[in-house]
């Protein structure tokens, strides 16, 4: 049974304190508190929705009785002669991440707003929570570390579940994705390859999560897991481990240059370190533990050549994740038979990975990937 629900959206999210993203909290924690709290206003004109899946089976077996996985629209459908929605955007927020990062008015101001490259004018544009993240079913929501283990193939079975069952689409326009996002849209490429007219992956390889990448993830894991405070995940208070491996992420996240800015001396070094301990303490653990693990399956080397739509990747050089130096997109990309790929340059002050949360800088390269699917550049009338 598919069980659908819309409501228009609060212009604000409650508790601007208590992020439940950690990935978005970092990228504002930098911010003064005023422009934090700003960004964590959701777009008002956002319809809200719930689908429900029930007895949803997982890749490994496991079953849930019922998955909810909430979304946002933005934007009106339009339908083809047929009565076929044909306009239809599909876009991913990265781990720990939900819908409403990706409804901030940092986004809606780079890419949604009248001339931008995602004119909600003109395109429908649509924002799953991944199960596991922001409103969606979670290990937070009860379950804890009973909750069943899901991976990236489920996270997209999902995600297309909503599309087609719950929204009614049998073909997207395109689909962009960041991060684990950009990850999930190299699978959509490959799972649905007649589905979109093209995929955009930002800041994600087509290979599996392997070397520092995974060695990052791995050690957060096990920090967490071997922390004697996780109680096998019944913890009442946040495991030391995960603020540790918060640090981590920190380290591995952020571009050498943008830190050596922001951490000149000692008392800058004190203000980031607390300011981590605060992030890491408004995150569940349970939560990241399981989205960090759904990564380690992912693999969509194998199935590369199934891609048949226009796919533009979109890296950065000073994103540690996905090193440049590995020559993966350059390596890959022009194999497929509709590639692009864009490394762009970072900057003394860009933030590596988490340039993918300044799409002001990178919105042109999402208005040349819809340009080459066909669509000339909108109107700012």
């Amino acid at each position: 049974m598919v069980f659908h629900r819309a409501r228009a959206a609060a212009s604000v999210v409650s508790g601007f304190l208590c992020f439940t993203s950690f990935a978005a909290h970092t990228a504002f924690a930098q911010s003064a508190p005023q422009a934090a709290t700003w960004d964590r206003q959701v777009n008002p004109a956002a319809v809200q929705g719930d689908a429900l899946f029930d007895h949803y089976r997982f890749e490994d077996g496991e079953t849930l009785a019922s998955v909810k996985i909430h979304y946002a629209t933005l934007g009106t459908p339009h339908r083809d002669a047929k009565g076929e929605i044909d306009n239809a955007v599909l876009v991913l927020h990265w781990t720990g991440a939900d819908s409403r990062a990706l409804l901030s008015p940092t986004y809606t101001k780079a890419l949604y707003d009248p001339g931008k490259p995602l004119d909600s004018r003109r395109y429908y544009l649509i924002f799953p929570d991944s199960v596991g993240h922001g409103q969606s079913s979670k290990p937070s929501d009860g379950l804890k570390a009973k909750f069943p283990n899901y991976n990236y193939n489920d996270i997209v079975d999902l995600q297309h579940k909503v599309v087609t069952q719950t929204l009614g689409i049998r073909h997207l326009h395109a689909v962009i994705g960041m991060s684990m996002g950009g990850m999930n849209a190299w699978q959509w490429a490959e799972t649905y390859p007649e589905m979109m007219d093209g995929a955009m992956p930002v800041v994600s390889l087509p290979i599996p999560v392997s070397g520092r990448n995974l060695l990052w993830r791995r050690m957060v894991v096990d920090a967490i897991r071997t922390d004697p405070d996780w109680k096998n995940g019944d913890y009442t208070e946040t495991p030391r481990g995960w603020i540790a491996g918060y640090g981590i992420l920190r380290m591995m996240i952020d571009s050498a240059p943008a830190l050596q800015q922001e951490v000149p001396d000692e008392n800058a070094a004190d203000k980031f370190l607390a300011t981590n301990r605060f992030a890491a303490e408004h995150v569940d653990p349970n939560d990241i533990l399981y989205s960090l693990k759904s990564s380690f399956s992912y693999d969509p080397q194998p199935g590369l050549f199934k891609i048949k739509t226009k796919l533009f990747a979109l890296n950065f050089s000073d994103d540690e994740f996905n090193p440049d130096r590995l020559q993966i997109l350059q390596t890959v990309v022009p194999k497929l038979e509709q590639g692009r790929y864009v490394v762009q340059q970072g900057t003394a002050s860009s933030p590596g990975h988490y340039t993918m949360t300044r799409p002001d800088l990178w919105a042109q390269h999402v208005g040349a990937f819809m340009h080459w699917l066909g669509d000339a550049a909108p109107s700012a009338s």
